[in-house]
């Protein structure tokens, strides 16, 4: 059984109710729930964080618990931070980053990433669904 994280930056909490023309209207604690069902020979984890150093620790700790892989939703972070890439970048696990919104639909500051170049794919733009993606990715390498 393969161990897969999936970590979730600021404001993703609120999916559900922020902007749900963008986000969606299912929490993604909900949503989650319907994602162990889909993968029941995976053992996936869920951890959010609103704070930099959060994602931060998060990305390191599960690098060094030599999980399967990582899916990463830096959320904002992924256009201001080069440290969230850093950390991407220190870990020896694959790393799928996943937008919700397509990214490059967006305003100009949100089309580039600085985790991108650290990642084994970046999937933009499927909603709730670049998730089941990513895992089933990371399940199958």
């Amino acid at each position: 059984m393969k161990d897969i994280i999936v970590i979730n930056g600021p404001n993703l909490n609120l999916l559900g109710k922020r902007e749900p023309i963008l986000y969606g209207a299912e929490s993604f604690e909900s949503f989650f729930e319907g994602l162990q069902k889909h993968f029941p020979k995976a053992r996936l984890r869920y951890i959010q964080t609103n704070s930099e150093s959060g994602l931060i620790n998060a990305i390191h700790d599960a690098g060094a618990s030599a999980v399967a892989g990582i899916v990463l939703n830096p959320a904002a972070y992924s256009h201001t931070s080069i440290a969230v890439g850093d950390a991407v970048a220190s870990v020896d696990v694959p790393v799928v980053e996943v937008h919700i919104s397509n990214v490059f639909g967006r305003e100009t500051y949100r089309q580039h990433s600085f985790v991108s170049k650290y990642a084994a794919g970046v999937i933009v733009g499927f909603g709730l669904e670049g998730y089941r993606l990513a895992v089933d990715y990371l399940l199958r390498s």
